[in-house]
């Protein structure tokens, strides 16, 4: 009875496994980094697919199909802690040169307007909101919280690899804060 009941659940979990490894996987907004975009307590489906297919459990990339962009936000295995994935909006690709000055991002010596940003800090603090210019080595992005005053990115612990991106955030399935606070105006939306 047992072997019958793993012979018909097999090929549920081994669809799950493969549309988890290859398409889609759920991510949770762990903090208030990404905020407005992305409230701590929501969960999204990444994209895994758009980048290229990887072997599972690993960074080997056998069908690249593009990089990712400017202003994407994706998911990535964190360079301090490799058992972690952060989520974080691209602001730098490979070549480009990047700096903060008074809060604002210039990009290859262009101000970016940026309508996704929040700020919580009034003040001005070194190395968060002045910062740079570096240039962004080849294979590396340079990536930041739309929360910036809040958010623990690149202008702290550095570049992330092009291999160790997961994917890009895709769709919001689900957010709230415990059951008498469910977002139902967010659900449903793609993440920009």
């Amino acid at each position: 009875m047992l072997v019958e009941y793993s012979r018909s659940f097999f090929p549920i979990i081994l669809v799950v496994l493969l549309i988890r490894s290859f398409l889609f996987e759920p991510f949770r907004i762990p903090s208030d980094s990404m905020m407005p975009t992305l409230l701590d307590g929501a969960f999204i489906f990444v994209n895994k697919f758009t980048y290229g297919l990887k072997i599972p459990f690993t960074h080997k990339v056998v069908l690249p199909l593009s990089d990712p962009e400017f202003q994407d936000i994706v998911v990535f295995e964190f360079p301090e802690d490799t058992s972690k994935d952060f989520i974080k909006r691209i602001i730098g690709l490979p070549g480009d040169t990047i700096q903060i000055r008074d809060k604002k991002l210039i990009r290859n010596g262009v101000e970016v307007e940026e309508s996704y940003v929040q700020h919580t800090d009034g003040s001005i603090v070194p190395r968060r909101d002045n910062f740079g210019p570096i240039t962004v080595p080849e294979g590396k992005y340079f990536v930041m919280g739309d929360n910036r005053d809040e958010s623990y990115d690149s202008r702290f612990w550095g570049f992330v690899e092009r291999n160790k991106i997961e994917g890009r955030a895709w769709i919001l399935y689900w957010s709230w804060q415990g059951f008498q606070n469910i977002r139902w105006n967010r659900i449903g939306q793609t993440v920009e």
